[in-house]
């Protein structure tokens, strides 16, 4: 319940800054234009509100509304999704939108996406300047990565290092959680990937229908190798009741060898299915065999923390101004990877993939850590301004659309048109909302 909590809070804080600060865009180029803004809320106010406030002289009204699916900002003139069609059938006023050029409009539209990147960018920047980066280098991985059986058929083989792409030489593994699907990302797109295996150089070639969504079928596709020599064992853990002992190294479990921490992983998880109560583990101490008795726990493999001097990890700090260029490149680089990842949704695992908050709640850390959430809140910034501007009728993208329509041609379409376009628009958000939330009720089911 408490791990519910604390990710509960998380998505609720981040969302509420994220629809804010969308929001105060379109509001921002509204008041810039002299356009009238009648409604400013997070939330939906449907019936009634939490909390409404109207400055002294001021046509805005402010609130907090009480189904938490996001805000809006109510634009006079405009056919939004409030669908108030009332004030289009009187004569345009000045300080309305549709009375606006439509570069102005294009910019009242925009306005929130180029917020929501804005604000990634600022928070990449923020991140950067005060915890720096964190990334291995693909070259000194000395034990290289373990593979599934899905990679193994392709022709990985456990060990190898992975050193080039189509070629190109192959440096950083990032270490964080967004940036890190980065080398299954740059896998899937290339043509061959060049390993080092036993200090020779083989280039295996990546079918072209293996597919982000599919690479993790049969377990994860891939993994850094870690020694299975054990750096320090927690105080009353499964393997600290067995003896298990700092340097012990493992060699097998319940007969079967294993070769690295990730092999352990995998075991403990068959014998937990098996439903064995006691197993054996062998080890090397102080080069010599010894044998524990392990009672099956799937904590086990917490209690005990593996050597990790096989992948030294670099780090990176950045000033003040220098933080700022490389929070534009971090965030390019989180928005050309979800542009990529994009297409997979029209598929039909990707379909089941779409979720609501249930899903993008589980993204957030179990525990409170400030740069975990400040991480998670640039990510989503980054994806909301990314839907927004799609071109679907009644989200931004769709207006634009027909801005764009509108310059090019100098017709502007009819209001009739809009007001069918934003019903089907919203229609079709409808129905990916009922799915997100389908997959997400199927997975707290299920899993």
């Amino acid at each position: 319940m408490e791990i519910f909590l604390i990710r509960a809070l998380q998505l609720i804080l981040a969302l509420s800054l994220l629809v804010l600060i969308h929001e105060f865009g379109h509001f921002l180029f509204a008041r810039l234009f002299n356009v009238r803004v009648d409604k400013f809320y997070l939330f939906f106010d449907w019936k009634f509100s939490i909390f409404k406030w109207k400055p002294k002289g001021s046509d805005t009204e402010y609130g907090i509304g009480w189904i938490p699916l996001g805000g809006y900002c109510k634009i006079a003139g405009m056919i939004d999704e409030s669908m108030d069609t009332e004030q289009m059938k009187q004569p345009a006023q000045p300080w309305e939108y549709r009375s606006k050029r439509p570069w102005q409009r294009l910019l009242i539209i925009v306005g929130g996406v180029m917020f929501n990147l804005i604000l990634a960018i600022l928070l990449y920047s923020m991140i950067l300047f005060n915890w720096g980066d964190r990334y291995v280098d693909l070259h000194k991985i000395d034990n290289g990565f373990e593979f599934s059986e899905k990679a193994e058929k392709i022709g990985f083989k456990d060990g190898d290092k992975i050193i080039k792409f189509d070629g190109e030489e192959a440096h950083k593994l990032y270490l964080d959680k967004i940036r890190g699907a980065n080398i299954l990302r740059n896998i899937c797109n290339a043509e061959t990937v060049t390993v080092l295996r036993g200090g020779k150089e083989v280039e295996i070639a990546i079918p072209e229908e293996l597919g982000l969504l599919n690479m993790n079928d049969d377990g994860r596709f891939l993994d850094v190798r870690v020694l299975a020599v054990v750096d320090s064992v927690t105080k009353d853990s499964p393997a600290s009741r067995a003896g298990m002992l700092k340097g012990d190294s493992i060699t097998a479990i319940a007969g079967k060898n294993v070769g690295s921490f990730n092999n352990i992983k995998e075991e403990m998880a068959e014998l937990k299915k098996e439903k064995t109560n006691k197993f054996n583990i062998d080890v090397i101490r102080n080069g010599i065999p010894v044998t524990l008795n392990v009672e099956v726990d799937t904590s086990f493999v917490h209690g005990i923390r593996p050597v990790d001097n096989n992948y030294p990890i670099e780090h990176k700090e950045y000033g003040f101004f220098a933080s700022f260029p490389a929070g534009v490149s971090f965030g390019f680089n989180v928005l050309s990877g979800y542009v990529s990842d994009f297409q997979y949704v029209f598929s039909s695992k990707g379909a089941q993939s779409v979720g609501m908050f249930g899903t993008i709640g589980s993204l957030f850390p179990a525990e409170w850590n400030w740069y975990e959430f400040w991480l998670m809140t640039a990510f989503l910034s980054v994806v909301l301004a990314f839907m927004n501007i799609l071109p679907i009728p009644a989200l931004d993208g769709g207006h634009a659309v027909f801005l764009i329509y509108e310059m090019i041609t100098g017709k502007e379409p009819s209001e009739k048109f809009m007001e069918r376009a934003q019903m089907v628009g919203m229609l079709i958000i409808l129905g990916l909302f009922v799915l997100a939330m389908y997959n997400d009720i199927v997975r707290f089911v299920f899993n």
